[in-house]
């Protein structure tokens, strides 16, 4: 903490008046500091600066590159295998064995993507099909949501018939669906085929010239808004409480070292 020069107690003669009122006349006052966000996915820091009042407004100013992007909740996932349906009168749910990024949503059980936060989240996927019978053949992908189908999520797509005995025919399915979700609910990509040899299909790396894999299934997910929510919500830092002498600055479990933040005390 920064200390300017200050006026005694009982005042000043006309010089140290001057000196000070020049001194908070070009912002140099002692009514501000620095704290670093608590780690070990903490969900609260204390400032602790004997000016902070009952009715102190306080102020935080991010300084580190980490805490001016403080990231709404997202993921990203991927599959590298095929993914078969072994009957034409059962439902399946999407699968993802690789995690890309996640911050706020978690991939359970290979299938549930999980919020960690209440709100909106928009979810989108691209899948990789092959259809390997020699006729048109199509696919439904809808959504579930705790395990109970969401209304009026189904989309069906169209393929067509193979091109021959080794070659199947390819198509990506894509599309996004905004869902609401409370604190732990979970979010599934379900899907159904007219035929066993409809797949979602896995490719290596190939050559002439270089590609990279094809994952069989992509997906991501990210935090919208609160939606109406007022509990378990993502929200950026913000102070909490105070008393006389101290802080509380709420924010998001942390496990990120070095979010800095300047704040600024004022009555």
């Amino acid at each position: 903490m920064v200390q300017f020069v200050t006026l005694p107690q009982q005042g000043g003669d006309q010089r140290q008046v001057a000196e000070v009122v020049r001194g908070i006349m070009d912002g140099k006052t002692n009514n501000t500091g620095t704290i670093e966000l608590a780690t070990g996915g903490a969900s609260t820091t204390t400032i602790y600066n004997e000016r902070i009042g009952y009715d102190s407004v306080i102020l935080l100013d991010a300084t580190s590159a980490a805490s001016s992007s403080f990231a709404l909740p997202y993921g990203a996932w991927q599959d590298s295998t095929d993914q078969t349906a072994a009957s034409t009168t059962a439902a399946y749910a999407v699968t993802f064995n690789t995690v890309d990024y996640e911050n706020g949503v978690t991939l359970v059980s290979g299938s549930q993507l999980r919020a960690d936060y209440s709100g909106l989240y928009n979810l989108q996927f691209s899948f990789q099909f092959a259809n390997m019978d020699n006729a048109t053949q199509d696919v439904d992908i809808w959504f579930r949501k705790n395990g109970v189908d969401i209304p009026k999520s189904n989309s069906v797509f169209g393929f067509a018939p193979r091109k021959n005995a080794t070659d199947p025919y390819h198509v990506i399915a894509a599309m996004n669906f905004f869902v609401e979700l409370a604190k732990n609910d979970y979010v599934q990509i379900m899907w159904h085929t007219t035929n066993t040899l409809v797949t979602i299909d896995a490719k290596a790396a190939q050559t002439s010239p270089t590609r990279p894999t094809t994952p069989s299934t992509i997906a991501t997910m990210q935090y919208v808004s609160t939606d109406g929510y007022t509990s378990n919500i993502f929200t950026a830092p913000y102070i909490s409480s105070q008393t006389r002498g101290s802080a509380v600055i709420s924010h998001p479990a942390n496990s990120t070292a070095g979010l800095t933040y300047k704040y600024v005390i004022v009555g």
